[in-house]
């Protein structure tokens, strides 16, 4: 046995272990899902994937719980691809190497999947349970949730018989999530036009590397470096002085992490190279001083490159410099209603460059509609006036708070009985996909618990272990006190 699997509760962790053994990114989760099915068709529960690959479990009551309102416990099957520059790492072949550090969970040099492997790995040593109280139980398993919530939005009314939903992906122990922020993928297109570069020029690269990163529902609020918006600020400070010509701009690698790296290409008069090193020092020194405590480790790497046979036009460069530079991104405005938590917020999260255009990928998240819709408006008058495209899609909902939540009671309850303090009951400003479960199954009641998870969506995902043990405990206790249908 390793390390991981002696961790309590067991039957939890030994699933989390497996979980890591399987390459699970968002949509490339088909092998763990088989490995899921497979499994559960050995222990004769009766299991059916849906037509977008959501899985369904089913378990019977233990005896004399026969009578008790069905529960359903969620969980995401995908988790987020982020790994460190300088890891080996395919996600789509390669293992979560999980790790323990004391009592945090991590992994070396990639995302852990504690989000929502956790979660997951929590319902299946439940239904692998034999000595577990529960009433009647499903288990949903959805699909893409990081990358677009495809099984979300997929999932139809009739598959589900639960009563009650209780979601697995919130990451704060001692917290009782009741809502959520709904939110929107905004994709900018910047036409190119393309000139002959001056041969004579030299030619670099400027990597900017080193930024927490994270992710951009939890962790937006933090004042973390975005390294799509610092190179960026970059160009408009110093590439007209510079006479810089761009060749390339690329940077993150999901709409909902906040980029840890970015990097442009680009020529400039041999003249002005020693005015270039010079720029890229001080640059690099001030950010790491506005940033001293929220990404100490902040680094630029100037490379040369081979000479490129063309350049941005400087009409379509300074039109890009000026786009970035002054599209919003962060916090937009905190919440009236619930301190300390983020109303609406906007992620500049990946940024590409290829034959004809420049791509930016944004995600806009809000507690309210009236947020989001203010700044799809801003992004939208940015992109005229720039005159640049924009297209608006996978727009989800919100989950509204329920003060009057039976299940969001029990919870609280349960919590005071077992630890002796009140749970703090929170909006949380992430997207949780129970906003969406909310259109096939209006009369669902649904609470959302989970441990502590530090850094989710970049390599310095962490979960704790007196946590994990904790919510476990939560959550069994609260199975055993669910009521008796009406």
């Amino acid at each position: 046995m390793t390390a991981l699997s002696q961790l309590y509760p067991q039957p939890l962790w030994q699933w989390f272990e497996q979980i890591c053994a399987i390459p699970h990114p968002s949509k490339h989760e088909q092998a763990l899902s088989q490995h899921i099915q497979a499994w559960a068709k050995s222990k004769q529960l009766a299991v059916v994937e849906d037509a977008v690959g959501n899985l369904i479990i089913r378990k019977p009551a233990t005896p004399g719980m026969e009578d008790r309102k069905i529960v359903v416990i969620q969980a995401h099957i995908d988790m987020v691809p982020q790994k460190n520059a300088d890891k080996v790492h395919d996600f789509t072949k390669d293992p979560i190497e999980a790790y323990v550090d004391g009592d945090w969970v991590k992994a070396k040099g990639t995302t852990l999947g504690s989000d929502n492997g956790i979660g997951m790995a929590s319902a299946l040593a439940i239904l692998g349970s034999d000595d577990i109280k529960h009433g009647p139980l499903e288990v949903l398993l959805t699909i893409d949730e990081e990358a677009g919530m495809t099984g979300a939005f997929g999932l139809q009314a009739g598959m589900l018989d639960a009563e009650i939903l209780i979601n697995t992906d919130s990451e704060q122990e001692g917290e009782i999530y009741m809502g959520c922020a709904g939110g929107v993928d905004a994709q900018i297109t910047l036409p190119m036009v393309w000139q002959a570069s001056e041969q004579s020029y030299s030619a670099f690269s400027l990597h900017l590397s080193g930024l927490k990163g994270g992710h951009s529902g939890v962790n937006i609020h933090l004042g973390r470096g975005n390294a799509n918006k610092l190179l960026a600020r970059f160009l408009f400070e110093n590439a007209d002085e510079l006479a810089l010509e761009l060749t390339q701009f690329s940077g993150g690698s999901l709409r909902n992490a906040i980029p840890r790296e970015a990097n442009i290409s680009f020529m400039l008069p041999e003249e002005n190279v020693s005015a270039l090193n010079e720029k890229v020092a001080e640059f690099e020194a001030l950010i790491r001083t506005e940033l001293a405590i929220a990404d100490p480790d902040m680094r630029l790497v100037l490379n040369t490159i081979p000479t490129p046979k063309r350049v941005m036009s400087e009409n379509s460069q300074n039109t890009l410099i000026d786009l970035l530079h002054v599209c919003p991104n962060g916090v937009i405005r905190m919440s009236d209603e619930v301190e300390g938590v983020t109303e609406t917020s906007l992620n500049v999260g990946v940024i590409s460059t290829d034959d004809e255009q420049v791509t930016i990928l944004c995600l806009i998240r809000s507690l309210i509609d009236s947020g989001r819709t203010q700044v799809e408006g801003m992004l939208t008058a940015l992109t005229n006036l720039a005159g640049a495209d924009i297209d608006l899609s996978g727009a989800y909902p919100g989950w509204k708070p329920d003060n009057s939540s039976p299940v969001m009671a029990i919870v609280r309850e349960t919590y005071q009985d077992i630890y002796q303090k009140e749970p703090v009951i929170m909006v949380i400003h992430a997207g949780l996909e129970c906003g969406l479960f909310k259109k096939p199954y209006p009369d669902m009641d649904m609470v959302s618990i989970g441990p502590t998870i530090r850094y989710p969506h970049g390599p310095d995902e962490m979960v704790n272990i007196t946590t994990v043990g904790q919510y476990w405990t939560l959550l069994l206790a609260v199975l055993e006190r669910i009521p008796v249908k009406a």
